[in-house]
């Protein structure tokens, strides 16, 4: 079970799965969330996921063309979860708001060509250019 919540403490969060992937996304939108950085992404089955308190949510396109929802707390503004219309059985989770991100190492930098020049990138990890193939659940 991993837990988590909103800066505020008006969001809390459980998750009963573990994450099927973890990455790191230079996405031109994950560089608006991220404050100009990447973002840290863990990807659970969707099922998994209980939330309590309100979301609210964007609704947008993402880099790779599939419609995304995007929730976070209208309380203080904390990034919450991403879902792809094209996997509604998968949830990404931000792994800062998790509440031991320290569990949660990427295992691939995502979209690294659209970071700057100046981005810090783990080369000890697989880097893709842009959007990867989905996530398959672990067995």
């Amino acid at each position: 079970m991993h837990t988590g919540r909103c800066l505020c403490g008006a969001v809390t969060f459980r998750v009963a799965a573990d994450p099927v992937a973890v990455r790191t996304c230079w996405c031109r939108q994950c560089q608006y969330f991220g404050a100009g950085s990447a973002t840290v992404n863990a990807v659970f089955p969707s099922d998994a996921l209980e939330v309590e308190g309100e979301t609210t949510a964007i609704e947008g396109a993402a880099d790779s063309g599939a419609a995304m929802t995007r929730r976070f707390c209208p309380k203080c503004g904390t990034p919450l979860f991403s879902q792809a219309s094209t996997r509604p059985h998968q949830i990404v989770v931000r792994v800062g708001a998790l509440d031991q991100p320290e569990r949660f190492a990427p295992q691939a930098t995502i979209w690294a060509g659209a970071a700057p020049p100046w981005a810090a990138i783990d080369e000890a990890i697989p880097k893709i250019a842009g959007q990867p193939a989905p996530a398959a659940p672990k067995p």
